[in-house]
């Protein structure tokens, strides 16, 4: 097929092949596209629209120091001057360039709305810019003939063919581009470790990919995250084409005491918060999904980036986690493709190909730049010693001038006289005569003397190529110092996938125990095999007035107060003063590690249930333990509820008496022994076996009779009565409890002698003078451990003392007791 096209004479008509014509067209266009459009020059690491907005930034004198503009008058001076398209092709690339999730270093600083991930700048009349710091070094000494210059697109201006480039700006802030039959995509890199890896094939030119990558172990993204895989790094370095894996950063919390959240505080590389939450509600809608409630997005300009996913009750948190992994973009690939101009022509260049191209254009421009300033130095000498030779003569320089009849005869008499060149003698000739003075003379032997100091410096440095490569070199390490930044993204070398992926996703059903601590939080354990040892009590067989007691080394951060064998799967139990049990699943609570219990993880035991105003939370209950309830309230009633548990939230074990609430609860066969400790000052047990059981609705029964005033501080169930010792802890009951340390007293509980149920009991501890109250008492089978403010532990007397002995002072006040167990 062919067509006719007239040339300029309009008689003449040629016959041409349109097949021909339409290669050559489309050969023209691809070429356009991919060199002046397209992909990035590897010199620069820019792009000319990127390279003419830096440039006439530079030209407008948009300096760091000075005021933002209008970014609308940017696109126009470089549609106007330098780049004849469209504004919006312009006003993109000038965004880019000022997004920090986008660009490792930005060269554009920007005022005003540019967009995120999830949506466009504002419009370019509403939004400022401003080059950065590091934007000035790129475009530096282009005033000293470092790089080309070419025409514009009509010719009248010039613009540089690619920057001076003190930095390998390519690989630092990366770049990507569609051409025609081409594309690229590299990512954006440490500026640290960039530039060592630049000094590094500089100083050692043969140096090797691994050594390299000692220095520049792999890409460090703006969104930070994580790199799992580095091999794909290495095919990347080795060939310019790889892949690795970007991975969110996310960790497991406690959001709310009863609630268990994946906290995402980074995303993969160019990966919208918008992007993941709708494909997280895809993939719940189409069940791919599972264990998840909610996702909030949290994320704020002071707080960054904060995405919160709820899990489902009974779900594992670390399988939900591998799941959003696999099926989310919060895990990503990141295609590597090195494609970029080397002398013009597009090249896929691997690590060392394209630092050797970056050096190769510093050393030429360090070359250019110094042959410049040479050049400067020289004629500047040579004017300086011109100088210096007329002033020797000034008088008769002036009386030359002064007698010639035009500027054409001084300059020739000029150089006849004083054996000048002409240059020297027009140098002369412009000057004014107060610069021709004594003082001037010294500035000038001065001057001389720096200027050939300086030339021999240049001249050295151009005729020493190892000086020139040094020279490099220790610019890119100054560039460094004021560039470099702590590393964002982390390189995991192994995929832990293969750990995650098989993972159940729900939480398998298993026994556990769950333990609540004197600080009044509560957790389970993780680990059913040493279930046993971790609640374990260190004590002798039987105690006896005068033992010296020695803690263990190693305990826990927080005395226990209860201990329940309960189900992974299952529900316990919380007790309230007002005598109300409510139903807790728990799975709310944290799991911790039976080897070191840290309570500091735990949660609230009052945060776990909704309480009425002046109603506290007291202790965990096993509500599948058959045995029956004991319990006592503060005036003096004790009381053995029947197991009946309800299928309901929440119920009564005890109807209470107005103003009266409860002290302590524990399960108790009729074997236990039952302890009261009111603050009067009297201990009182007896066999469990003489409190009768009774129905929820029951108010209980007499347990210790008290004078009016008097109140129940402590109750306990003891098993073992040798294995058990008595605490208290006497004061003034009208201070402050957590003010005034009073005495302590630890006592064998087999000292006391059992009275009958509603008897007053015996002595616990001869009050000293001050004290008036028992105002803390703790009866368990084992040794106390007791603490005070913030939780420090409070050292406790370390000899058995007799049952009616006096207390001795404590150190600091005692605000909650428990088991000290290992």
């Amino acid at each position: 097929m062919s067509d006719q096209v007239t040339t300029e004479d309009p008689q003449r008509i040629e016959d041409v092949d349109v097949t021909t014509e339409m290669q050559r067209s489309y050969v023209e266009y691809a070429m356009s596209v991919i060199h002046s459009r397209a992909l990035p020059d590897a010199r620069d690491g820019l792009k000319p629209v990127q390279r003419r907005i830096l440039y006439m930034m530079r030209e407008m004198g948009l300096a760091p120091e000075k005021g933002h503009v209008k970014s609308a008058r940017v696109v126009g001076e470089v549609m106007g001057k330098l780049h004849p398209h469209g504004d919006s092709a312009i006003y993109d690339a000038l965004v880019r360039l000022a997004r920090d999730f986008a660009m490792e270093v930005p060269l554009v600083d920007g005022h005003g709305n540019f967009g995120s991930l999830d949506d466009g700048p504002a419009a370019s009349r509403y939004t400022e810019a401003r080059l950065t710091a590091a934007a000035m070094l790129l475009t530096e000494n282009l005033d000293e003939d470092v790089v080309d210059f070419v025409p514009n697109y009509d010719n009248q201006l010039t613009q540089p063919d690619v920057l001076a480039a003190p930095f390998p700006n390519l690989l630092i802030n990366g770049a990507s581009g569609i051409a025609v039959g081409m594309a690229t995509n590299m990512a954006p890199h440490n500026p640290g470790e960039a530039i060592a890896a630049a000094v590094r094939l500089l100083r050692r030119p043969k140096s090797t990919l691994e050594e390299l990558m000692r220095v520049l172990p792999g890409p460090d993204l703006p969104s930070g995250g994580s790199i799992i895989g580095l091999g794909g790094i290495a095919d990347a370095y080795a060939t310019g084409r790889g892949s690795f894996t970007m991975r969110a950063t996310a960790t497991i919390e406690r959001t709310t005491p009863r609630r268990t959240s994946i906290v995402i505080t980074e995303l993969p590389y160019m990966v919208g918060p918008e992007a993941v939450i709708q494909k997280i509600k895809d993939g719940v809608n189409s069940k791919k999904l599972q264990g998840i409630s909610n996702v909030h997005d949290l994320t704020d300009r002071n707080n960054g980036l904060r995405l919160i996913i709820d899990v489902k009750t009974g779900f594992s948190p670390e399988a939900v986690l591998a799941s959003l992994y696999r099926h989310t973009p919060l895990e990503t690939n990141f295609g590597v493709n090195n494609v970029v101009l080397v002398d013009g022509r597009p090249r896929t260049v691997g690590l060392i190909e394209l630092l050797s191209v970056y050096n190769d254009h510093r050393i030429a421009v360090v070359r250019r730049r110094s042959e410049f300033r040479l050049n400067k130095a020289q004629e500047r000498l040579h004017l300086v010693e011109g100088l210096l030779i007329a002033i020797v003569d000034i008088d008769e320089v002036i009386a030359v001038i002064r007698s010639s009849d035009d500027t054409e005869a001084a300059r020739t008499r000029l150089m006849s006289v004083f054996d000048l060149t002409q240059a020297q003698a027009d140098y002369i000739l412009e000057l004014r005569l107060r610069r021709l003075t004594k003082f001037s003379q010294i500035e000038l032997e001065t001057e001389r003397d720096d200027l050939r100091q300086r030339i021999e410096a240049l001249t050295a440095l151009l005729g020493d190529e190892g000086l020139l490569r040094d020279q490099v070199a220790a610019e890119l390490e100054a560039v460094a110092k004021t560039l470099n930044q702590p590393r964002r993204t982390v390189l995991v070398a192994e995929d832990s996938r293969t750990v995650t992926a098989d993972l159940p996703l729900e939480i398998a059903d298993a026994p556990t125990k769950v333990l609540l601590g004197a600080g009044g939080r509560v957790l389970r354990l993780g680990d059913d095999e040493t279930l046993t040892e971790a609640a374990s009590v260190d004590a002798p067989e039987g105690w006896a007035v005068g033992d010296e007691l020695v803690w263990p080394k190693r305990r826990r951060n927080d005395a226990v107060m209860a201990a329940i064998d309960a189900r992974v799967r299952g529900d316990f139990g919380v007790l309230t003063s007002r005598g109300r049990m409510l139903r807790v699943s728990v799975l709310s609570l944290p799991a911790a590690s039976p080897n070191l219990v840290q309570f500091s993880a735990g949660v609230p035991l009052s945060s776990l249930v909704t309480l009425e105003r002046g109603e506290h939370a007291l202790t965990v209950c096993a509500l599948d333990d058959t045995r029956p309830l004991a319990l006592a309230t503060r005036s003096g009633v004790i009381k053995r509820v029947q197991h009946d548990v309800p299928d309901k939230p929440e119920w009564e074990v005890i109807a209470l008496r107005d103003g009266d609430e409860v002290v302590w609860a524990r399960c108790a066969d009729d074997a236990a022994e039952l302890v009261l400790v009111s603050a009067g000052g009297q201990l009182l047990h007896f066999p469990a076996s003489t409190v009768r059981p009774q129905g929820r609705a029951a108010a209980g029964m007499a347990g210790i009779r008290m004078p009016d005033g008097d109140d129940v501080v402590a109750f306990a169930v003891i098993d073992n009565m040798r294995r058990a010792l008595v605490l208290t802890i006497a004061g003034d009951s009208t201070a402050l409890a957590d003010v005034v340390p009073g005495s302590g007293k630890i006592t064998p509980l087999s000292e006391f002698p059992a009275k009958g149920r509603a008897t007053g009991g015996v002595r616990v501890q001869r009050f000293l003078r001050g004290e008036d109250a028992v105002l803390k008492a703790w009866v368990g089978e084992g040794l106390p451990l007791a603490s005070g403010a913030k939780g420090a532990p409070v050292s406790l007397p370390k000899t058995l003392a007799k049952r009616d002995a006096s207390g001795q002072p404590l150190a600091e006040p005692v605000l909650a007791v428990g088991l000290a167990a290992d």
